[in-house]
């Protein structure tokens, strides 16, 4: 089913590439990564508001929220490091699991790495749906975790280096589509399965994450690892052949001269880790790193694996609090959209930019409606004021789905050079999973103690990043993923004094 042909071009290089069934039907699979990671972030919160979940694996934390006594903080009733372990676990294990899918990711391919992300996610579900103690439960959600770390390695750079150039921003951001979608069937099915009388709903909830692990495994089974993995591991015939494929055209001669190029540097690099600190390197790591960074301190993932608790917070009981949930899940899905369709046409910059005001302005209302209505002790939110929260809440997540959740992806997969590809790539998944753990392990605590100071403290955090945005993030829309030196960081105001000598360390020296 070819959609047409074009040359993908950008400062007089061509790429002649038709969307190829073959392309979308890869990313599609690959992309269901995503959809693990997304089920996995959404599973959690919901899970932790039910009753009869915390009634058997954190009681101190169910008599709590079963208590109505005067002294009983509306901001700290979930409070409890036990259950914060529960959800931040998981991106622990991906922290640690991200560095062996580097090596993995370069050594052995993208495919295969991919296939190790969908086996660790099957154990997770397992040992999850069947947790009967505290312990089952963690190293269940260590597992998962590890999945993640293989998974969030592996797809990006699959994505971006199947697609064609002219439409690799849409399809990279097929992960972060896949990753919303997790998260609102989560919401969906945490709602449904609240209502199972028996109070074993919540381990139907974890149980079902297998549909996206087994669609992750088969489909790792199924697709061809890249042209660039490939031939950087000395597959020169074969990488050709699924250039040839994916491409759609017989004309891949200087793409397939281009990726040996960039494979001959590559095997060049004896260790991938200590050139990413070369001078060279710097622009790249510095905004892989500062995007994982930003992604998080947003305060999107405090919102989202706590949706359900935040919601009850503000007394909206838990059918309410589920319910509310589930329509952040689908604005974020419905936003994500918005980015696929846009990112290859307005550009990273211009999505990164209106999204700050958007998130900036809406957390900021959040706060002074949460302020003036939500004491200590007091609630004063009446029904009206509790759906402006949601309303705001659904304006900032409809801008972090067009713009931080994607972009912090796909600009760092795309901006590193094939010789530090991976391990680039293993440093932006570790940050983002440390920080993600920061968060996750300390957003109940924090909201405990700041109360709704909370949002203004990720509001400054959004205008700051924007700031960063502005200065210092080039825009890389249409640009050949092996030529971004040449074409970005050359002739970026600040980031082009880090590339002189580039060339002359790229020629005929092994590079370490």
């Amino acid at each position: 089913m070819p959609a047409g042909g074009f040359s993908g071009s950008h400062g007089g290089t061509e790429f002649e590439a038709k969307v190829t069934t073959a392309v979308i039907i890869s990313c599609i699979m690959a992309a269901t990564g995503g959809l693990m990671f997304g089920y996995d972030v959404g599973v959690s919160g919901g899970v932790t508001s039910m009753p009869s979940f915390l009634k058997e694996f954190f009681p101190v934390v169910y008599e709590k929220t079963q208590q109505h006594a005067m002294d009983d903080s509306n901001y700290c009733k979930y409070d409890n490091h036990s259950l914060q372990l529960f959800t931040s676990s998981l991106y622990l294990a991906a922290l640690t699991a991200t560095f062996f899918a580097s090596y993995t990711t370069r050594v052995l391919g993208r495919k295969l790495t991919m296939l190790i992300a969908g086996v660790f996610f099957i154990v997770g579900t397992v040992l999850n749906a069947t947790a009967v103690s505290l312990l089952m439960l963690i190293l269940g959600r260590l597992a998962l975790g590890c999945g993640v770390g293989f998974a969030n390695q592996a797809v990006p750079l699959f994505l971006s280096e199947i697609a064609p150039t002219r439409i690799r921003g849409a399809l990279n951001i097929l992960f972060q589509f896949d990753v919303t979608v997790g998260i609102l069937f989560a919401n969906l099915i945490n709602y449904g399965t609240s209502k199972i009388a028996g109070g074993w709903g919540w381990r139907l909830s974890l149980a079902l994450a297998g549909i996206p692990a087994t669609l992750l495994t088969v489909g790792a089974l199924l697709v061809d690892d890249t042209p660039n993995s490939l031939i950087e591991r000395g597959h020169l015939e074969k990488g050709k052949t699924v250039l040839r494929k994916i491409r759609g055209t017989e004309n891949i001669e200087p793409e397939y001269m281009e990726i040996v190029e960039a494979s001959r540097i590559a095997q060049e690099v004896k260790h991938p880790f200590k050139n990413l600190l070369m001078r060279q390197n710097r622009p790249p790591l510095v905004i892989a790193i500062m995007f994982q960074i930003f992604q998080q301190l947003t305060g999107i993932n405090a919102i989202m694996f706590y949706a359900p608790v935040l919601f009850n917070t503000l007394g909206l009981g838990n059918d309410a609090s589920l319910y509310s949930a589930v329509i952040t899940g689908a604005v974020n899905v419905l936003s994500t959209l918005v980015s696929i369709y846009s990112v290859d046409k307005l550009g990273r910059r211009v999505l990164l930019l209106e999204a700050g005001v958007q998130m900036f302005i809406s957390q900021m209302v959040i706060a002074v409606v949460l302020g003036l209505n939500l004491g200590d002790n007091t609630n004063k939110m009446s029904q009206g004021t509790a759906i402006v929260v949601v309303l705001m809440v659904c304006t900032f997540v409809s801008s972090f789905a067009w713009s931080w959740g994607p972009l912090g992806w796909l600009i760092p997969s795309e901006t590193f050079p094939l010789e530090t590809r991976s391990a680039g790539q293993s440093v932006a998944v570790c940050m983002n999973m440390l920080f993600t753990f920061i968060i996750a392990q300390s957003f109940l605590s924090m909201l405990c103690h700041m109360k709704f100071g909370i949002f203004l403290f990720f509001s400054g955090w959004v205008l700051l990043m924007s700031l960063f945005v502005i200065y210092l993030v080039p825009e890389t829309k249409g640009v050949p993923i092996e030529e971004m030196t040449e074409k970005v960081w050359k002739q970026h105001w600040f980031w082009k004094r880090f590339m002189d000598g580039v060339d002359e360390d790229r020629e005929g020296k092994d590079v370490v």
